[in-house]
């Protein structure tokens, strides 16, 4: 995922900003693996292989996200809980 389209992106579920942090990027310096996070409504939403995961809650598959949400865990400090929510705001 290019930079640039990952700042068109808003939060879909209340359409605010939404906050990256990136954690791979390919030769090209494209974004590979990272995560966004939403300040209001505090979901988060990972990048697997350059692909944003934003959908719905209802259609999230938290077992399936896990394996990477422990990976980025040292990254991320542990603020992220249970049900796509932050337990703070990442930094």
């Amino acid at each position: 995922m290019k930079k640039s389209f990952a700042e068109k992106l808003v939060c879909p579920m209340d359409k605010h900003e939404l906050k990256l942090t990136v954690f791979a990027t390919d030769i090209d310096n494209n974004i590979q693996e990272g995560i966004f996070t939403c300040a209001h409504c505090r979901r988060y939403y990972p990048v697997v292989y350059g692909v944003p995961i934003m959908s719905p809650d209802e259609y999230r598959e938290a077992q399936l996200e896990l394996p990477l949400v422990q990976r980025w865990e040292k990254q991320l400090n542990g603020k992220l809980e249970k049900g796509f929510l932050l337990l703070e705001e990442t930094t």
